[in-house]
């Protein structure tokens, strides 16, 4: 197929990868514009999609909008036969799903209906779903409402967001070759309204640990937030990002450290983390990092103490 390809984070390269290994025509590739990075923030950094797909010597294209009439109009003059989008970050215009002859199709990352939008695999994990899983859909106007051509699941376990979002990528990328070497035999299915699910865009307050919740939920926070934004406590005014912790019993107030090996009192249970991070520091295990910074009992996390 003459495929136009849009993408911009690491979950994306997969597929991309996938398509071209599997031969498709890989027309043009979108993605969003290089960002500020670098050591100093200055540099302008391109996405993980687009190094990929310069590696591979394929167009590369970044409009910031494709709410013009000439983007929309470079899009359709590429007369491709589909496009496969995978976290993209920009709305499509219902000119740009109707550019092609096949539509637009899109690797989601969750078993639709459930956990529509912009955090499926953080709020799956947020949750405590047993399991989640890629849709392959067809694109329309509605929000991750259109029909389904395939699914396949696995279980969230103990994994991390950025394990479950590594897992997934690979999965869709497997996913999307399937589905194009023979689009017929996966004919689209509506997807039920029932069960429909949304899952909101991460706001990063939502990374502060909240001892007031159950323990099992705290280290959900934990998961869900690793690697990006941390979840996080603050002490002494200082904030310690929780890379992994584990739940155990015992009581006490919400936020209070029970001993000298930094175990936190929840609403019900407790929470230990084992890996963690001071601003501006590496990660490392907790015991190394009491030995040099101890968090006496007594103390209350996430308050003025």
């Amino acid at each position: 197929m003459r495929i136009i390809f849009m993408g911009t984070p690491d979950f994306a390269v997969p597929a991309l990868a996938a398509l071209a290994e599997a031969g498709h025509e890989i027309i043009a590739v979108y993605t969003q514009p290089p960002r500020p990075g670098g050591r100093r923030g200055k540099e302008l950094t391109p996405t993980p999609v687009h190094r990929e797909a310069e590696s591979r010597g394929l167009d590369v294209r970044h409009p910031a909008s494709l709410k013009g009439i000439e983007e929309q109009a470079a899009f359709a003059a590429l007369e491709a036969d589909i496009a496969v989008v995978a976290a993209y970050g920009l709305i499509l215009p219902q000119p740009i799903l109707d550019a092609t002859r096949l539509g637009c199709i899109n690797i989601h990352a969750s078993i639709l209906p459930r956990w529509r939008g912009a955090a499926p695999i953080q709020r799956a994990i947020l949750a405590g779903d047993e399991e989640t899983g890629v849709t392959i859909m067809q694109m329309e106007a509605g929000l991750d409402t259109g029909p389904m051509r395939k699914v396949a699941a696995t279980p969230v376990d103990a994994k991390t967001s950025g394990e479950l979002t590594d897992e997934l990528a690979i999965m869709g990328g497997a996913l999307i070759a399937e589905v194009l070497a023979d689009l017929e035999a996966f004919p689209a299915v509506q997807q039920p309204e029932d069960g429909a699910t949304y899952a909101t865009k991460i706001d990063k307050a939502e990374s502060l640990l909240d001892f007031a919740q159950p323990a099992t939920q705290v280290e959900r926070q934990v998961r869900a937030f690793a690697p990006a934004p941390g979840a996080f406590f603050t002490f002494g005014g200082e904030r310690y990002k929780v890379w992994a912790a584990d739940t155990g019993d015992g009581s006490g107030e919400a936020g209070e450290v029970l001993d000298n090996s930094l175990t936190i009192a929840c609403e019900a249970g407790t929470i230990r983390p084992t890996r963690i991070q001071r601003a501006g520091k590496p990660a490392m295990d907790i015991d190394d990092l009491l030995r040099g910074k101890p968090i006496p009992p007594g103390s209350i996390l996430n308050s003025e103490q």
